[in-house]
Formats: structure tokens, sequence, C-alpha cells
């Protein structure tokens, strides 16, 4: 494993990247993408077997895809710092022509990007598929996705995790980011989805749970546990635990930041909280 210290030195440049990116277009959505840096980090540095130089066809190394597409800062920070294209293009983020489109797509080509995402709902199916067709290949590699709570309000997520469930889908491994907020208000308040946990359970997948998903190293733990569920008949379901906003005090606990972006003035305070550790684009 790496040094887990520069792992949390890696997080904090995302952090900066993210709040930089929104910030620059005033539009985007900083709340999420802050709450899942770790979770990317843990992911791209440390968990996934796979290959910057990228093949959209994703033969012989795990695949990622991203359901909740508009944390597309964090997932583009991470990917560039991870080598999948050059870190400069972070500044074009949201520009008319970029390839960083506000919700990922894959017309652009950006290296990384698998499938457009934004359209809430879908990912579950798409990663199904995915997992699918390794087994068909008989390719024996992973498929992760990752999806908001309340992204799970949305019924074709449901069909999805009922076919994983009956079907033994077992290469799937699907993490729901609990941060109890979405663009309304509280998950409880818009649409109390009652216990998690109980419903994946029911549909017939293995459900492991990452308490403190902001701490890197429980994440890096969680996942890696994950992985060795696979392969055991069920599909894996990962409850991560984490906190809107996190790492910029005046953007945590609260859904007002899901998509928002900072002024000139909490820009510098979102900075100056996550100072800048590999260099800013």
């Amino acid at each position: 494993m790496a040094n887990i210290e520069e792992l949390k030195s890696f997080a904090t440049q995302v952090r900066r990247d993210i709040v930089r990116q929104v910030h620059k277009v005033n539009s985007g959505h900083p709340g999420g993408s802050l709450g899942c840096t770790e979770f990317f980090v843990a992911l791209y540095q440390e968990i996934l077997e796979h290959d910057p130089s990228f093949n959209m066809d994703g033969v012989g190394e795990d695949l990622f895809f991203l359901s909740n597409g508009h944390i597309s800062p964090v997932f583009y920070s991470v990917l560039a710092r991870s080598g999948y294209f050059p870190v400069e293009e972070l500044s074009t983020f949201r520009m008319i022509d970029s390839r960083l489109q506000g919700h990922p797509t894959t017309h652009e080509g950006l290296p990384g990007i698998r499938i457009a995402s934004g359209s809430l709902g879908q990912g579950m199916s798409i990663a199904l598929g995915a997992a699918q067709a390794k087994k068909l290949n008989k390719d024996s590699h992973l498929v992760f996705s990752l999806h908001g709570d309340g992204e799970l309000q949305e019924g074709q997520n449901w069909e999805a995790i009922m076919y994983a469930g009956a079907n033994g889908v077992d290469n799937l491994i699907s993490t729901v980011d609990v941060n109890g907020q979405q663009i309304d208000g509280s998950t409880d308040t818009v649409l109390n989805m009652g216990d998690l946990r109980a419903k994946f359970e029911a549909f017939g997948w293995d459900v492991l749970e990452i308490a403190e998903g902001n701490d890197i190293e429980k994440v890096i733990e969680g996942l890696n546990e994950a992985k060795e569920h696979t392969g055991k008949g069920k599909p894996v379901c990962v409850l991560m635990t984490t906190v809107m906003g996190n790492g910029v005090d005046f953007m945590m606990h609260t859904h007002e930041w899901h998509g928002k972006a900072p002024n000139d003035e909490q820009l510098e305070s979102a900075l100056a909280q996550n100072p800048e550790t590999l260099g800013d684009y």
C-alpha cells in the first residue's frame, strides 16, 4: 500500500482542484465531490487494476463507472493526477469545447470516461452489463461503481439491483455514498429510504459498511474487504458514510453546497484549509 501520508496529501490537492474548477466557471457540484475525495483517491491509487493509457474495451483490467455524474470535479482531478490526461486540462472545466463537461460524456473522447452520466439512476445497469460481459469473456477482473444515496430514489436502480442479486453477478462492487444530503435537502426529508442494508440484502446482495468514508485508510480497508467478498455468488454493496463538503468547513453537513460555486472570498478560505501539495494546475 502507498504511504498513507502521501495519499492524504494527494487528497488535499484534489480538494483544491475541486473548488478551483467550480469557482472559475461559477458552476458545478463541490459538495458531493469533496465528500467522495478519499474514495476516488483510494480507488485509483490503491484498489483498481487499471491502465491510464486507456482502452474503452477495458479488457484485462478493472472497470469503474460513476453513476452520480454531477460530482465530475473530483473524478476529473483524480483521473488527471493518475495519468489519464494532462493536469493542466482541469483549467477547462465546463468551458465551451472542453472535454471536461459538467457531467461526463464520452463523445469528447476523454480518457477514463466510459459512460455519459448525469441522468441519475443509470450507472448500476451499465456496471451490471459490464460485469456480465467480463464473465462471458472469461475476464476475471472486477467492475466497480459509485452511486449517491439520493440517487437510489430512482427506480431503475432497483431493477438492476434485483437482477444482479438474482443472477449472482459476483464480480460487481457497487458503493453508495451515504451522505444523507441531496439537492433539495436531507434524504430523510425528501424521501426517506429506510434501511439500505436490509433492502440490498433482501435483493440478494452481500453488504459491507465503511463507517468513516472520509478516512482514507478506512476506505482502502473497506474496499479491499469488498474485493475479498467477490466470486462468492453475490454482488457486493458497500455503504460508505461520508460528509458532504468534507475538508471545507463552511460546506460540510449541508445540502446547500450540492451544486453551488464559492465566491472569491470563500475560495480563499477553502484553499487555506487545503494547502497546495502536488502543485496547482
